[in-house]
Order: structure tokens, then sequence, then C-alpha cells
């Protein structure tokens, strides 16, 4: 299969030109995924200033989560129709609009118009898996896609940063209030940024991109979907995207809450889980290379169902406390499961599915993001209707728990079809 704009075959041995599309997709994931999370430190100083309720305050960091959610399957069916260089290039000069225009906003509805636009910068994410599954051979694509995905560090730039700039830049802003004071002045920075990014990308990535699906009917690459396989996949991001996603809007808060820290200091311990989970998925991609993504993923639902289980349980119940060290622990340990089971999880897409990386990843990334948008909302609701702090975790071992006990049903089963002989389509890592 040639690629249409280029002789060269679509995943042959990596050349320079991959590990271009490698860095410059990583790059411009990073930035675009802590624009999207940004509400997670600066929506609590909005709350401040616009006196908005808890649930106000979740809806404002749910509706951009959607927006990065919803559109993924299209994002990447239309990165393998026209190419990851020009789709990449569109989504940063958009995504720098509503960036700007939130240091505009004064009330709670613009508030929420400009997080639904901000919000497609979450769709990126498909981009670049779709991009990068184009430009490296099977071999790799473990390695290369969850060295992309690792851009999901991207969270921690705004809670690292954020309050240091904000405390840096005067109240009344600087360049005669050209670049206003306070919160204001996070996403004039990100703007800039973003079309810096977008001029790079353009220019640096290769002149001539691979378009594996150009001109390929629609109808052809959404077949895949009807697979429970992809569902199954799909759970298993909701664990280790979307309650990522999620844990790195609320975590800050529950910090606050729960110990009465100062948001700098919230930040900074909310940074530590988002490292392991962000950082460590270029480990997942290779451990998944060589031992393959069965093995990884039992030992991540394990980690993760022991620690959410433990920050689930009551305070004080059964003799057991926690304070906010041991409390970091575990949710450091839930990132570290996090890190390594979002890549293992898309190691399963180009395996089972190689023709189809687009659509599957793009479908199994809508679902796994929509996560993002459904558990903070869980959170705030069910924490309001139970009064219950430890609501986050009691959600997020019942999802990891399902979702354990769906994959060891299923590899159970291919176990006992091939001790009777029987054929086990598509059977690679399971």
């Amino acid at each position: 299969m040639t690629n249409a704009d280029s002789s060269l075959p679509i995943n042959q041995p990596n050349t320079k030109e991959s590990a271009r599309v490698l860095t410059l997709s990583t790059t411009a994931f990073t930035l675009l995924f802590a624009v999207w999370l940004m509400f997670g430190v600066i929506g609590i100083s909005i709350q401040k200033e616009l006196g908005l309720t808890d649930i106000q305050f979740f809806w404002l960091g749910a509706t951009a989560i959607l927006s990065g959610s919803i559109w993924r399957l299209a994002f990447g069916i239309f990165t393998d129709w026209w190419g990851g260089k020009k789709v990449f290039t569109a989504l940063l000069l958009f995504t720098a609009i509503p960036t700007y225009l939130i240091s505009q906003a004064t009330t709670f509805s613009e508030m929420m118009w400009c997080s639904a636009f901000l919000g497609l910068a979450g769709n990126s994410f498909n981009i670049g898996i779709a991009w990068n599954s184009a430009w490296f051979s099977k071999q790799r694509q473990g390695l290369a896609l969850g060295t992309f995905g690792a851009g999901n560090v991207g969270a921690s730039i705004t809670k690292m940063f954020g309050p240091g700039l904000i405390a840096l830049v005067p109240a009344a802003g600087l360049m005669n209030g050209m670049i206003p004071g306070g919160w204001r002045c996070i996403p004039i920075f990100y703007t800039v940024l973003l079309v810096i990014m977008a001029i790079a990308l353009w220019f640096l990535s290769p002149a001539v991109d691979r378009i594996p699906s150009k001109g390929r009917p629609l109808s052809e690459m959404l077949k895949p979907l009807s697979h429970i396989r992809v569902w199954r996949f799909s759970l298993y991001y909701v664990v280790v995207f979307g309650a990522y996603v999620a844990l790195s809007l609320t975590l800050p808060k529950y910090y606050m809450s729960a110990y009465n820290l100062e948001l700098s200091v919230a930040a900074l311990l909310t940074a530590l889980f988002i490292f392991p989970a962000s950082l460590l998925r270029p480990l997942g991609g290779w451990l998944s290379d060589v031992y393959g993504a069965r093995i990884v993923m039992y030992g991540v639902f394990s980690i993760m169902t022991i620690a959410s289980g433990l920050l689930a349980l009551p305070d004080g119940i059964l003799g057991f406390s926690i304070n906010v060290w041991g409390f970091t622990a575990l949710v450091v340990m839930i990132g570290v499961g996090m890190g390594v089971g979002k890549a293992a999880v898309y190691k399963h897409v180009p395996e089972y599915f190689p023709k189809d990386v687009a659509a599957v990843g793009g479908m199994v990334g809508l679902l796994g993001a929509l996560g993002g948008f459904f558990l903070p909302l869980m959170f705030g609701y069910c924490k309001t209707w139970t009064g219950w702090i430890q609501i986050p975790f009691i959600i997020l071992f019942i999802f990891t728990a399902a979702s354990f006990l769906w994959m060891h049903i299923v590899i159970i089963g291919m176990k006992r079809s091939a001790s009777r002989g029987d054929a086990i389509p598509e059977a690679v890592t399971a």
C-alpha cells in the first residue's frame, strides 16, 4: 500500500522524517492538552471571581472535555483522509481563537461558549495516533504511540507554572493592559504558544505527508466498529484515560477541601499524579511491544484496583486513616497504572485493526475521553447527594473492577477455546 502523495509505503522502517513527525506531534499534543485542561487550575480563580457554584465549576471543565471527546473519531478519519500535517496545523490555529477569548470573558455563559470551542484541542490525540501510525513500522508502533501519548503531561503545565505566573504578572497586567493580570494572563500566554507551534509544525514537518486512507469510503472505515472488542477496549480507556482527565481536573480542589492546602501546593501535588500518568506511557508501549498488552493490563488493573479501593474507604473506618502523604502515594500508584495502561490499550488497536487505526483508535479515544466528561460530573453530583468526599475513588474503584473482571472473563474464554482447539479470531494479545 502506498501513500497517494508519496512513493514511500506506509509503515516502512523508521526514518528521520518519522522522528520529526513524532517530535512535532508530541510537542503540539502536549501544548493542546495543557490548553484543554487548564480549567483545572484557572477554573478555581474563575469560580471565585464569578461566584460559581461547585456544579457550575464542574460544568465549566466538563464542557471542554465533552468537546474534546465527541469529535475524536471524526478527527482520526480526517487525518487519514487529508494527512496529520494539515489537520494538526488547522486545529492549533483554530484553538488559539477561543483560548484568547477566555481572557476577555466576564460571564459564566461566555466562559461556557469559550470552553466548548477550546475543548476541540482534546481531539489532538487522535490526530497524532493516526499520523504516527502511518509513519512507524508495526514493530515500533507501541513505543512510538506511547511516546506521543506522553504529551498527556501537558495537563501538569498549568498546575506547575500557572499559580506562579498569576502571582508574577501584576494585577494591572503588562504592556498597558494588553496582557491582563491575574488568571487571565494564562490564556494569553497559551494563545501565543499555539500560533508559534502551528507555524513550526507546518514548516518543520515532512513536505510530503503520508495519507493512508485518501479516497477510501467512510462506510469501509467504520465497519470495524461493529466488533465488541472495540467497545471493551473503550471501557479500558475510560479507566486509564477518562479517569485520568477527571482526576487531573478535580484533584486540586480535592486536596484543598480534604487537607486545607493552598492552591499552589494542591496543584503541585496533583502534578505528582500527572507525571507518571503521562511520562510512563512510553514505558507502557515498550512493555507491550516486548511482553504483550494482555500481561501489562493485568498489572495495571491490579495496581489500580488496590489503590482506588484503599482511597475509597471512609476515613476512620476499621481504624483506617490516611494523611496527605499516604493519600498522595496511593494517587501516584494510580497514576503509574494509568500511564502504563494508556499505552497498553492503544497497543491493541494496530494489532487487531492494522488498516483501521484511525476509526478504531478514534472510537476508543472518543469513548475513553467521554469518561473524562461524565466522571467529573458524577463526582460532583454524587458528592452533593451523599456528602462523601471519597466519591471520586469509589467510582474509580467500581469502573476499574468491572473492566478487570470483563478482561479476565474474556481471556479465560479464549484459553478454554484454545484448549479445545477452536480457532480464536484475531487473538493476538487479548
